[in-house]
């Protein structure tokens, strides 16, 4: 709907080979439109989340760095794992990430998993507590 939306506007769209993206060529610009974050949608949930910054002087809407750092470890698998890619990433933004929501919407994933084991022995973040029991107390 969108491509058809950018092409009745007067813009040409091109379908590159990545499956999460569109391009379009405004005004002798490409732009890119990502609809996608790691087989995510990008919906208006993560949108609301971003703020408006000043990218090279264009004001534009950025992920929050919990949303980022949620996008860039939801792509990890077994067969892409690039963790130093990342690693400069979460220790710049380190102070700025809920690392409690994020170790909570990453849940058992191993990739996730393996990743703050890693920033937790190089003491970016720290460690998980143990995951919280309901009190089991016995009869008295």
């Amino acid at each position: 709907a969108v491509a058809a939306t950018l092409r009745e506007a007067g813009l040409t769209v091109y379908t590159p080979p990545e499956d999460w993206l569109l391009k379009a060529d405004c005004l002798g610009q490409q732009v890119d439109l990502i609809f996608e974050l790691a087989h995510e949608p990008v919906t208006t949930a993560l949108l609301d989340r971003a703020r408006d910054l000043s990218v090279d002087s264009v004001l534009m809407p950025v992920l929050s760095p919990t949303d980022l750092l949620r996008g860039l470890l939801a792509a990890f698998s077994e067969h892409h794992c690039d963790f130093g890619a990342v690693l400069p990433i979460a220790r710049t933004l380190r102070e700025k990430i809920d690392w409690e929501a994020l170790r909570r919407d990453c849940g058992d994933d191993p990739m996730p998993a393996a990743f703050f084991f890693i920033l937790e022995r190089l003491e970016i973040i720290p460690a998980a507590g143990p995951p919280a029991t309901a009190s089991k107390e016995g009869p008295r």
